[in-house]
């Protein structure tokens, strides 16, 4: 299995995404503004070939596990970014909850200037089984782009 993000709109300090697995568009994704230079917790994963991991130890794993019970197995992490550590797919619907790290949801808003996603919890239970399928194979790659359409 393949999975890519498309970025495909910008706010002020927003980027809109499309997750695709398998050529098979799965939701949008909401991070921060891209930057030139990288403020932490405020600018989008840089475009290029990444790989996924499962990642099963920090808080932020107890919490899922809290949430998400069984469905949960580790926090999807994006992994081989420069200058990036502990990226992670979560959930999460405004820029103020992204700490760096892509959003799902179904839907999308556009609010003074600015993405947020909408119906985050239920994409996530939706894509996080086969992104857990992808995070598991030896040999996966994530690839993000750029494809600004509005």
């Amino acid at each position: 299995m393949k999975s890519k993000i498309i970025r495909v709109a910008q706010g002020k300090e927003s980027t809109l995404s499309q997750l695709y697995i398998n050529g098979i568009f799965q939701c949008y994704l909401l991070e921060d503004k891209i930057r030139e230079v990288k403020i932490p917790s405020q600018t989008a994963i840089p475009k290029g070939d990444y790989t996924l991991k499962l990642n099963t130890s920090g808080a932020k794993n107890v919490n899922y596990k809290k949430a998400f019970g069984k469905l949960h197995q580790g926090m999807i992490e994006i992994i081989s970014l420069p200058n990036f550590n502990y990226v992670y797919i979560h959930t999460g619907n405004t820029i103020q909850e992204t700490a760096g790290c892509p959003l799902c949801g179904f839907g999308f808003q556009f609010i003074d200037g600015d993405y947020r996603v909408t119906q985050s919890v239920a994409a996530y239970k939706m894509i996080y089984p086969k992104l857990v399928l992808l995070a598991k194979e030896t040999s996966n790659t994530i690839t993000i782009e750029n494809n600004f359409q509005f």
